[in-house]
């Protein structure tokens, strides 16, 4: 069954750009409000919502997620860094489910799938942690074999392939490569028994 969830991280961009001088209260009568976008795509028929907490607070804030956790009706799924400050927070808020996913300062947005296979050891810790509180877990990775076989080791019900070197490729020699990889990667996912994203 296909389901809908909805990012909303870039409502909270247009936010945090327009408060950037109200402080930490926004300056009172927030706009655009994540929170209520989130309870607006439900009611448009959406069947979750996806946030990025990432480590800098640049868009998502506690505030936000403390909400939307709060609401339960909203179907959370919370991308966080491998960090023991957010599965600290994911397993207080209880999200219906997270994706972990790489986080560089750097970086404008995510720009490639989180390496399991090199930080199996961190990515394992958290695994098993939302494992064992009930929250599902999928891992954001790079639509490789060596990739997709280390999530299945690392008992991650689902994973969500990076398809950004397919869209950067998108109008150029590589766009039919690019492609192939990705439907090869889902392939061998569903195989193992993954959900794929």
């Amino acid at each position: 069954m296909i389901l809908l969830g909805l990012n909303i991280d870039h409502a909270a961009t247009l936010r945090q750009a327009r408060y950037r001088q109200a402080g930490a209260t926004h300056g009172g009568n927030v706009e655009p409000d994540p929170v209520t976008l989130a309870f607006l795509c439900e009611k448009a028929g959406a069947d979750g919502i996806t946030v990025h907490l990432r480590e800098d607070r640049r868009h998502i804030q506690d505030e936000d997620i403390s909400r939307l956790a709060a609401t339960k009706s909203t179907r959370l799924n919370l991308e966080m860094a491998c960090t023991p400050a957010m599965t600290e927070l994911a397993l207080k808020l209880k999200p219906h489910s997270v994706c972990l996913v790489p986080e560089s300062r750097e970086e404008i947005t995510t720009e490639g799938g989180l390496d399991v296979v090199k930080h199996r050891d961190k990515v394992a810790r958290v695994t098993d942690a939302m494992n064992a509180a009930g929250i599902k877990t999928s891992l954001f990775i790079d639509p490789d074999a060596d990739q997709i076989k280390m999530s299945v080791d690392l008992q991650a019900p689902w994973v969500e392939l990076h398809t950004g070197a397919y869209a950067n490729a998108y109008h150029g020699s590589g766009r039919a490569a690019e492609f192939a990889r990705l439907v090869a990667g889902a392939r061998q996912a569903h195989a193992a028994g993954l959900v794929v994203n």
